[in-house]
């Protein structure tokens, strides 16, 4: 699970207990300019193929994280639960979108969106 957070221009995505070890990251951060959109979707966290692993961890219907290169760039995932999941799309960055898991999807989505336009 990720921690979503939001310090001046930047978002930090801190990841959660053993998903350090199986994402093999323990912390992203993106200038907050970089996000183009964010929205609760569990669609891309579901099914078995999600691109090649590229370093990370995928276990079909248990857990998704790490690095997955699909067809237009880096993916970055750290899932559990698709239901709890939230897609973040970026410009500018390595991943060219985030795939994570949050405690509140809804929460996440306003507050990257609060931010994104500055209401925060």
């Amino acid at each position: 699970m990720i921690e979503v957070t939001v310090e001046g221009d930047r978002v930090r995505f801190d990841v959660d207990g053993w998903d350090k070890l199986w994402a093999l990251k323990s912390r992203l951060e993106i200038p907050l300019a970089d996000i183009t959109s964010v929205r609760v979707d569990p669609e891309p966290a579901r099914g078995w193929w999600h691109g090649v692993r590229m370093p990370g961890t995928q276990i079909p219907g248990v857990l998704t994280a790490g690095t997955f290169y699909q067809h237009d760039g880096a993916v970055f995932y750290d899932v559990h639960d698709p239901e709890h999941t939230i897609v973040i799309e970026l410009d500018h960055e390595h991943y060219r979108r985030l795939v994570v898991e949050v405690a509140d999807p809804a929460a996440a989505v306003r507050l990257l969106d609060d931010a994104m336009h500055g209401r925060v």
